[in-house]
């Protein structure tokens, strides 16, 4: 076990940047240099952080000179390493799309403030090894995402805002009552102590299910999980794209990454009940968000669709709980974060350009972005899970799990699942770009540098994620086996009896 300070940083520095760009004031120039810095400060200790894990194991960190378990820990394990870099990678360029996209009147009102909040509660939340700390992570972020889902007071996002508002308020509450139960069996919120307590636990276990139906309600509502999905589309459709991506790769990837730890963590002694009821959700998340994605041709809508089919991949393979489950799951979760922000940048660009979100509107626009066109191929691809693009390997290794755990409804349904999704974002390349010619005379003469910039850098970096994922197999598989092997990660607290 290290205790150090690095494993603070992607936490403190967006928060600390977020407060050096309140006392600058309504200096957009200013801000845009200091998130930019930020993001590539946190990218560096990101990589640095999943080095040290790879070489050394779990790094984990207790503020207040408090022994473990109590006080507030910081634990860092090759799972949550992963997700740091990918988050910040995910910040720094959608940070370089808002300079183009934002708007300078959003800029003034502390755009990039809110953002790195929202970054440090996201950040905060995949490292904090407390589960209350988690509630405090949760509340940081989403008390950003409720400015930026309103900033600039349109009457859609104050309407949606609205109702995003009050789903995560009522979560909230619910997520406080399934700490109290859970302190009340365990005696503890520390997660590798509540593990290592429940561990043959011998009393009523009927309480323990409701905690996790609970825990789940909780994190289902922040996942977008069928049935608690039903605020999602219409709430992240309402805010500026810059905001979209942010909120499409990031936000959703919490709930599941929860779901994910305490599941493995809390669970273990009644899969029956608790891995099961997480498959069906799973499943019918799946079906609800390919009935969306096939049922629109608004270009927004059908990828804001495609999260929930994601969401409903990943935590099929989180319900097998075994190694290829959990290594399938999180190579997809990582895939879905970065090719998710491609795709929201692409759409993004052609919504600017166009005017239009609908697809079938549009038309020709091969001719004229051809490179644009090239690479929302490629991620189209990518999404789907076409190999050797990274989406593929994380599909093959969750259906490997439920055929070996004879789910085998489960895995067909995930197979059938990628032809929807193809099929769904495949249906606007052909539109967009080989329908036939739209008026060009009405495309607006936006500067687009940036925001191409942005977003074939992201394809990009799913492609090499994809090209690299054998070499990465060995950081992945030490990721997974903190979930299918939860003692891995309780072994950082060797004082625990």
């Amino acid at each position: 076990m290290t205790t150090n300070i690095l494993p603070l940083l992607p936490i403190m520095i967006p928060f600390f940047a977020g407060i050096i760009m309140l006392f600058t004031g309504q200096r957009p120039l200013v801000h845009r240099v200091i998130a930019t810095i930020s993001s590539l400060l946190i990218i560096i200790s990101a990589i640095w952080l999943v080095v040290l894990v790879h070489r050394n194991g779990t790094i984990a960190t207790f503020l207040g000179d408090w022994a473990p378990p109590f006080g507030i820990s910081v634990v860092i394990d090759m799972a949550a390493a992963l997700l740091l870099l990918t988050t910040a990678i995910i910040t720094l360029f959608t940070v370089i799309y808002s300079f183009q996209s934002i708007g300078v009147e959003r800029e003034k009102f502390y755009y990039y403030v809110m953002v790195m909040f929202m970054i440090s509660g996201v950040n905060g939340a995949f490292s904090t090894g407390d589960i209350f700390n988690m509630f405090v992570f949760f509340e940081v972020f989403l008390l950003a995402s409720y400015v930026l889902i309103t900033l600039g007071g349109t009457k859609i996002q104050l309407q949606e805002g609205f109702k995003y508002i009050l789903v995560n308020m009522i979560s909230s509450n619910f997520f406080v009552l399934a700490l109290a139960y859970l302190y009340s069996v365990a005696g503890s919120l520390n997660m590798a102590d509540i593990h290592t307590k429940l561990e043959g636990f011998e009393g009523d276990y009927s309480i323990m299910s409701l905690v996790a139906v609970v825990f789940l309600f909780v994190f289902a509502t922040k996942a977008g999980v069928f049935p608690l999905y039903f605020w999602l589309p219409g709430s992240y459709y309402a805010p500026p794209m810059p905001v979209l991506v942010l909120f499409g790769a990031l936000l959703t990837k919490v709930g599941i990454y929860a779901i994910a730890r305490t599941y493995s963590l809390f669970f273990i002694d009644n899969v029956e009940f608790t891995h099961q009821m997480l498959l069906l959700l799973a499943l019918a998340t799946i079906v609800m968000g390919s009935i969306g994605a096939l049922s629109h041709a608004d270009m927004k809508r059908i990828i804001i669709y495609n999260i929930l089919i994601a969401v409903g991949v990943i935590l099929v393979g989180v319900s097998m709980m075994d190694e290829s489950g959990m290594l399938g799951a999180f190579y997809y979760l990582i895939h879905d974060m970065i090719i998710k922000a491609a795709l929201f940048m692409l759409v993004g660009f052609l919504i600017y350009r166009t005017g239009e979100t609908n697809a079938e509107r549009l038309g020709g626009l091969i001719k004229i972005h051809p490179i644009t066109g090239w690479t929302f191929f490629i991620a189209a691809l990518s999404l789907a899970g076409v190999p050797p693009l990274p989406g593929f390997y994380g599909k093959l290794f969750i259906v490997q799990s439920t055929f070996a755990n004879d789910n085998y409804i489960a895995g067909i349904i995930v197979l059938i699942s990628s032809l929807v999704v193809l099929y769904s974002v495949i249906r606007i390349f052909i539109s967009a770009f080989w329908g036939e010619d739209m008026d060009f005379s009405r495309l607006k003469p936006v500067k687009s540098d940036k925001l191409l910039f942005a977003s074939i850098a992201m394809v990009l970096v799913s492609v090499a994620f994809g090209l690299a994922a054998d070499a990465l197999y060995p950081m992945f598989e030490m990721a997974a086996q903190s979930f299918h092997d939860p003692a891995s990660y309780s072994n950082y607290l060797p004082e625990v009896e």
